[in-house]
């Protein structure tokens, strides 16, 4: 039997873009693309799949935050509804291409620290 694994350590490291395993080697190459395996202690990061998870967390905090924003940008300046559109629109650009490496990050770590492995159809 092996031992449990500390999702929150997994999870943290996940953020940060390291292994969930060691916490040295680097979990993605690029924007989104998992290494195959950790460089620095050979764990099989590729077996994890996030799928659409990351995606449909990303969209659930974007969702959460459209509403709100529109409403504060709007109290606080009152901008012309091109300006509005603008701001809204810029932000609402930026925060989910940051917010979906994080994510996907912290699911990967997610998935290591339950064993959820890829075993196949």
């Amino acid at each position: 039997m092996t031992q449990p694994r500390d999702s929150r350590d997994a999870i943290m490291r996940g953020l940060a873009n390291r292994c969930p395993a060691c916490g040295e080697g680097q979990l993605m190459q690029g924007y989104l693309t998992l290494n195959p395996v950790c460089a620095h202690c050979d764990a099989p990061l590729g077996r994890y799949p996030a799928a659409d998870g990351p995606a449909f967390f990303t969209m659930t905090i974007m969702l959460l935050v459209l509403i709100p924003l529109l409403g504060l940008v709007w109290g606080i300046w009152r901008p012309e509804p091109l300006m509005l559109l603008a701001i809204t629109g810029f932000v609402m650009t930026a925060l989910p291409l940051i917010l979906l490496r994080l994510i996907k990050g912290a699911f990967i770590g997610y998935l290591w620290a339950k064993d959820e492995q890829d075993r196949g159809a």
